[in-house]
């Protein structure tokens, strides 16, 4: 069922002039399902360890995960920061290594069914952007993964720009990158429903993405009017 994954600023429809996707969980397999599956091996609740690892990530605060996304953190001394914290709150060191190499091992291959989707989107004359959280020794790993140039008219990285979703700001600059002022105009699409939630929050068209993206891509065409 897809009822749940979009939602519209108002009942009109309006005129989508850009769409716009996350990166992990949306071409490639979530990194928040690789944190839980660590986390139940290390005998936690698996939201307990997401929130740990990855911070409350319906909001951007201090913890380190969401500083090394912003770019003010190197990826060594927030795994340190993140091993220190799990520790003292339950007694458990979380590795982000860990989280890595199960993401890894997930990671066969990108959705090949959103790489065409959005390839289509685009060559349809609406303008498409990409707007990751993401830290900087990430970068070399997952650009590659995807032809960017032949995707996107721009992309947003956290690490680069110094925010990150859900800020209100990211979303703004990845709308003014586009060349596009009206949030209205816009579809966004993201596996973490807080960074979905913030879209919609300031009129964007938001649609989340499961492990299987059929529903969201159905959601998505649907918000199109194709």
């Amino acid at each position: 069922m897809i009822n749940d994954a979009v939602h519209t600023p108002d009942h009109q429809q309006r005129e989508v002039q850009a769409v716009v996707f996350d990166f992990g969980g949306v071409y490639t397999a979530s990194p928040f399902s690789a944190a839980a599956e660590v986390g139940e091996a290390a005998g936690l609740d698996p939201s307990v360890a997401i929130t740990l690892l990855f911070g409350p990530y319906d909001h951007d605060t201090d913890h380190p995960w969401h500083r090394a996304e912003r770019g003010q953190l190197d990826l060594p001394a927030c795994r340190d920061e993140i091993m220190e914290l799990s520790v003292a709150q339950t007694g458990i060191a979380l590795d982000m290594w860990e989280v890595f190499g199960v993401l890894g091992k997930r990671m066969t291959g990108v959705r090949q069914q959103v790489v065409d989707h959005t390839l289509r989107i685009r060559q349809s004359g609406l303008r498409t952007g990409l707007l990751t959280n993401n830290v900087l020794e990430a970068r070399e790993f997952w650009r590659p993964m995807i032809p960017l140039d032949e995707m996107f008219d721009d992309v947003v990285d956290s690490c680069e720009v110094g925010l990150r979703k859900p800020d209100a700001r990211v979303f703004e600059l990845s709308m003014q990158r586009l060349g596009v002022t009206d949030p209205s105009a816009v579809v966004f699409l993201d596996d973490w429903p807080g960074n979905v939630t913030a879209a919609r929050n300031i009129g964007m068209t938001g649609i989340v993405v499961d492990d299987d993206p059929a529903d969201a891509l159905a959601a998505l065409d649907a918000a199109l009017g194709w």
